[in-house]
């Protein structure tokens, strides 16, 4: 936050000193006998020596880009005295500069949050079976870890010991936990469940899943769209043909300040700073919603794309599981066997349990209570309701 605001003291320095001439200029205030010209040069030379110098250094490293033109529409404008256009073009560069400054904050953002969220710690197993605490970026390929219920995964492994369920939605989507057990591998950022797990792990932190995660956003973030390298890459024509215009207007006029209005004219602003500021935001936002653009090109192939094809449901869920229709067995009613499911469920921790009581709620109201309550971690539930023995869970714990 603090660096989107000091990128917003340059446009608003300039901007005041743009105000403040014309105060001086208006002949019924206060500061009428002041000389606006004096002001709005002085406010010029402050706030456009930077960007006259940082074009500069670029142009001394070959980086002819598309802001020569407004260094030079700069420099022209006090050259002829005219610093009320050069405060123009000052407050449209870096004002353009500074919005792009404050899209790429919200987009890192999104990405120290995706960091935040990252697995922070490990149990390491020892080999005397005791577990020691150690940083997730301390883990080695071929450690133990002990990775307790309502845990992340610190890293990529293959569970060796436990069953549980692992909800891995935040990185694939998917609605619902995977069952998990001996064999079974399991990525890093997923969340255990409901049952402590031994893990050996198989990538480090920094070469697992989550990680790479975070690195795609930070190199779409970096990488530049098609259309703003088009832009760069326009500016070695460009400069010319718009001097080569300058040029034009004062062989036909012999007018300095027409010159001048060339080179304002031909500012290409928006050129350099609609692409990026629109390419961050949009992957800042897709980030946000936990989708990972690669690249800005990719973001600009969007305007082209008539039709979407999706590999799986758990890229178009909400990431939350939903009842959305109750089969029973024959002769069973379904508002029955929704109310007594619904009953034993109550007391269950497990992913699918919330929503299940949720639907009985709003469909049989005040759910009786359930007695001899028994949960068996990744298997299911078992209790009794009103002289009934209800069992919830998986086709294996059912029948």
């Amino acid at each position: 936050m603090t660096r989107r605001l000091a990128g917003l003291v340059h446009p608003l320095a300039a901007l005041a000193f743009l105000v403040a001439g014309v105060i001086a200029w208006w002949p019924r205030t206060i500061g009428a006998a002041l000389d606006s010209t004096l002001i709005w040069t002085a406010g010029l030379v402050l706030t456009g020596a930077p960007v006259v110098w940082k074009t500069v250094r670029g142009m001394l490293r070959g980086e002819f880009a598309a802001d020569v033109v407004a260094m030079l529409a700069i420099v022209t404008a006090f050259a002829l005295s005219q610093p009320f256009a050069g405060l123009v073009v000052v407050i449209m560069l870096t004002g353009g500069e500074a919005l792009e400054r404050y899209a790429e904050g919200r987009a890192g953002a999104a990405v120290a949050a995706l960091e935040e969220a990252a697995p922070r710690r490990a149990h390491r197993l020892r080999d005397d079976g005791t577990v020691h605490d150690v940083p997730a970026d301390d883990v080695a390929v071929g450690d133990r870890l002990q990775v307790r219920p309502g845990e992340l995964v610190p890293c990529d492994g293959v569970v060796v010991e436990g069953r549980s369920h692992v909800d891995a939605s935040a990185i694939t989507g998917e609605p619902l936990a995977v069952p998990v057990g001996p064999g079974s591998a399991v990525v890093s950022g997923a969340s255990n469940v409901d049952g402590p797990l031994v893990v050996r792990a198989t990538a480090t932190a920094g070469e697992s899943q989550y990680a790479r995660i975070v690195r795609l956003v930070r190199e779409a973030q970096a990488s530049k769209a098609p259309i703003q390298r088009m832009a760069d890459h326009a500016a070695v024509w460009f400069t010319p043909v718009t001097l080569a215009v300058c040029a034009g207007a004062y062989a036909l006029t012999r007018d300095w300040d027409r010159v001048l209005s060339v080179l304002v004219v031909a500012t290409p602003c928006p050129l350099i700073l609609a692409t990026p500021i629109a390419i961050i935001g949009g992957i800042n936002r897709a980030a946000r919603r936990q989708v990972i653009v690669r690249t800005g090109g990719a973001m600009e192939a969007l305007a082209q794309v008539g039709t979407a094809v999706f590999d799986k449901t758990g890229t178009l869920t909400h990431g939350q599981p939903d009842v959305r229709e109750i089969v029973p067995a024959d002769g069973a009613d379904a508002h029955a066997v929704l109310r007594l499911a619904g009953a034993v469920d109550f007391a269950s921790g497990h992913q699918l349990a919330r929503p299940l009581v949720l639907r009985a709620e709003r469909e049989a109201g005040e759910l009786p209570p359930a007695t001899d309550v028994r949960e068996v971690a990744g298997r299911g539930v078992t209790g009794r309701v009103e002289g009934h023995h209800v069992v919830v869970g998986s086709p294996a714990c059912v029948v």
